[in-house]
């Protein structure tokens, strides 16, 4: 299964590290191969270096005014012309996507994932892996979103939410043999 991981490039804590390398080294272990945005950098390259180590595939999908920090020894490196292909590629490449801590761009990624989702241009099941409870807030938010009807579709439709990488990856697996 090619699953896609949006991240943070930045060098993290232990408590988003550890959680990352454990589901890079399941995913690698899975046989499954990592689609991300190519960094060499943060804890885009901890994932990248746990899913190699364990014997899985990286296709990177990085963006041209950050083709210095793509990693080198990548099965796959694609270069986009902006943000907006980069996100376009890396769903293409993807069975199935999960969103692990990070900043704005993190952030814009989810969003524009589960909005394809939400208008069915997907169907790709999508995991929000809440390491250390970092999206404790934004689950609360789209339960109220759901609660007051502004999701045309059941939450339990659009997103997982998975507190440790293990149940990330059992429901990716469950979820992409029904597909």
């Amino acid at each position: 299964m090619n699953i896609c991981v949006f991240l943070s490039a930045a060098d993290l804590a232990d408590r988003y590290t550890r959680p990352a390398r454990e589901f890079a080294e399941l995913l690698g272990k899975g046989g499954h191969t990592l689609v991300w945005g190519g960094s060499e950098s943060g804890l885009m390259k901890v994932v990248a270096d746990g899913v190699q180590e364990a014997g899985g595939r990286l296709v990177g999908v990085s963006v041209d005014f950050l083709a210095d920090l793509a990693r080198a020894n990548a099965d796959e490196m694609v270069i986009a012309r902006d943000l907006a292909e980069r996100k376009a590629l890396l769903l293409e490449k993807a069975d199935a996507v999960v969103i692990m801590v990070g900043g704005a761009g993190t952030l814009d990624e989810a969003t524009e994932i589960l909005e394809l989702k939400k208008h069915g241009k997907h169907n790709k099941p999508v995991v929000l892996l809440n390491s250390a409870g970092f999206y404790d807030g934004l689950k609360q938010q789209f339960r109220r979103m759901d609660d007051e009807g502004f999701l045309p579709l059941p939450l339990t439709e659009l997103v997982f939410f998975a507190e440790e990488p293990v149940g990330a990856l059992a429901y990716l697996e469950e979820s992409v043999g029904t597909l």
